[in-house]
């Protein structure tokens, strides 16, 4: 069973990015909504589905636009689109995002 999570860490600060909105796009089309906590964190999609996520291509997008301009009063980026495979039987996957106002970085966490 696969199942996903993301944080998001505003490197400018050295702290987590509390309250950038997430989409995440289903191989399907089809889409589900979140937001990051206290710690930068969310990991409900795993709530929206109980058997997990099945094999294929998604694409989770930062909406990091309103958080950069609120926090740096600067923003390069109106959203990041981050696309990625998860495999069949692939476990857990972490899609951790580090941004700035004019950069960012991302890799398969843990």
């Amino acid at each position: 069973m696969n199942t996903l999570s993301s944080h998001v860490l505003d490197t400018t600060n050295g702290r987590p990015a509390k309250g950038i909105a997430l989409t995440l796009t289903y191989p399907d089309g089809s889409t589900a909504e979140g937001i990051t906590n206290d710690d930068g964190r969310f990991n409900g999609w795993a709530e929206n589905s109980a058997k997990g996520f099945e094999a294929g291509t998604y694409t989770l997008r930062f909406h990091c636009q309103e958080y950069l301009l609120s926090n740096h009063s600067k923003s390069f980026y109106p959203h990041i689109d981050i696309a990625f495979e998860l495999e069949e039987n692939g476990g857990h996957y972490h899609v951790p995002l580090l941004i700035s106002p004019f950069g960012f970085s991302s890799y398969r966490g843990s």
